[in-house]
């Protein structure tokens, strides 16, 4: 079938995945701004990752006053901006394109695909994607927190297909397989394709499909060869 569209994932797609000591560290940067205890800051705020990726939590500063408030812990509004600050920068940082991410979405979009994003992901990324080297890349983003669902519901794939115009399969999806994303793409009827990085560091925050039996690339430049 001749694919309309290139759906992808964003960490470890696009960008590298978080690691654990960088993650670690801003988080105790911010536990420190608004004077929780390091530990508990992290596991609070690890708990209530599925809540920051549906929306629940819609930005930094609310789950900041969130722990703050699980703490009993005072907290002035500049220290909660203080530490969202801390938030953002890491999370602008961390948003650089691998290699050759711009350069195969480009090619894609010129060849006549629709481009678009599926992240599970939490609300500073929205937040800073205007900042980004992504932005007016692609024909659509569907931001897990804005959309209130996250991978693999089939809601969260057809939202974007919806908002293509196109069909699922029509669709290609790549992505590194954390969340059940690949799986959840190949039940609503796209192509799915895992992207494995060798030169990928330690991570992970998400079971991913490492036992994928589907096709597999190792760079996103040979999503171009996928689509002739």
């Amino acid at each position: 079938m001749k694919y309309k569209a290139v759906l992808f994932d964003l960490f470890g797609t696009l960008v590298d995945n978080f690691t654990h000591s960088e993650y670690e560290s801003v988080l105790a940067e911010m536990a420190l701004v608004v004077n929780v205890p390091r530990a508990d800051f992290i596991r609070i705020w690890r708990e209530t990752f599925i809540e920051r990726n549906i929306g629940t939590h819609p930005t930094p500063q609310y789950s900041l006053s969130y722990i703050c408030k699980q703490m009993n812990v005072k907290v002035t509004d500049e220290q909660i901006e203080s530490a969202t600050d801390i938030r953002l920068g890491y999370t602008l940082r961390s948003l650089e394109p691998r290699s050759d991410s711009i350069a195969t979405i480009k090619q894609l979009r010129s060849g006549g695909f629709k481009t678009g994003i599926i992240s599970d992901c939490t609300g500073d990324i929205p937040m800073v994607w205007e900042r980004t080297k992504f932005t007016g890349v692609f024909n659509v983003t569907v931001f897990s927190c804005e959309v209130n669902t996250k991978k693999p519901d089939p809601k969260i794939y057809r939202i974007a297909t919806e908002r293509l115009a196109v069909t699922p399969r029509e669709c290609l999806f790549v992505g590194d397989g954390g969340s059940g994303e690949l799986t959840g793409a190949r039940e609503v009827g796209m192509s799915p394709v895992l992207i494995r990085d060798p030169d990928e560091g330690e991570y992970n925050f998400t079971e991913r499909e490492y036992d994928w039996e589907g096709p597999r690339i190792d760079y996103l430049r040979e999503v171009l060869n996928l689509v002739k």
